[in-house]
């Protein structure tokens, strides 16, 4: 797998595209149920300044990780905030539509680059999950993504 991502000052940026309305990205996103298939089931009452509670499904034991909702705005923007024993996460999702096609734009908003070499492989990972889950093709296997992309993270800084 070819890593994607680039980094943009403290933002590492991942993009994906989908033929798909923005509506219907946005739920694969957001939606407990659709976010199982490619990262976590989440629950709790979702809303801006609200925490929910995410069981990573795709992570040895799978833990379950409190995420907080910075900024909740259907269906374009979603900004959350985790900290737990893997670190402190401000991750951004940016959905844009033109044309019948949905851009998807994760960020990761880091405090330091320390680690980028672990965690760049893990965003390409779960975001070709989440390409996956949506068109029904084979799911792929994080073996692919790491250690093969960490060199690739760790030039970026």
């Amino acid at each position: 797998m070819k890593p994607t991502a680039r980094l943009n000052g403290n933002d590492l940026v991942f993009t994906r595209t989908f033929k798909a309305p923005i509506d219907d990205v946005w739920a694969s996103v957001t939606e407990p149920q659709r976010t199982a298939r490619w990262f976590g089931h989440w629950e709790g009452d979702a809303g801006p300044g609200r925490t929910v509670k995410v069981r990573l499904l795709f992570e040895e034991g799978e833990p379950w990780s409190d995420m907080r909702i910075d900024v909740c705005e259907p269906p374009e923007r979603l900004l959350v905030t985790a900290d737990d024993e893997a670190g402190h996460w401000r991750l951004e999702l940016l959905l844009t539509h033109q044309n019948g096609v949905t851009e998807l734009k994760l960020i990761q908003h880091l405090t330091t680059t320390e680690g980028i070499g672990e965690t760049g492989p893990g965003w390409e990972y779960y975001l070709d999950m989440l390409v996956s889950s949506r068109e029904g093709t084979p799911q792929p296997n994080f073996d692919d993504y790491y250690p093969a992309q960490k060199a690739y993270f760790e030039q970026l800084t």
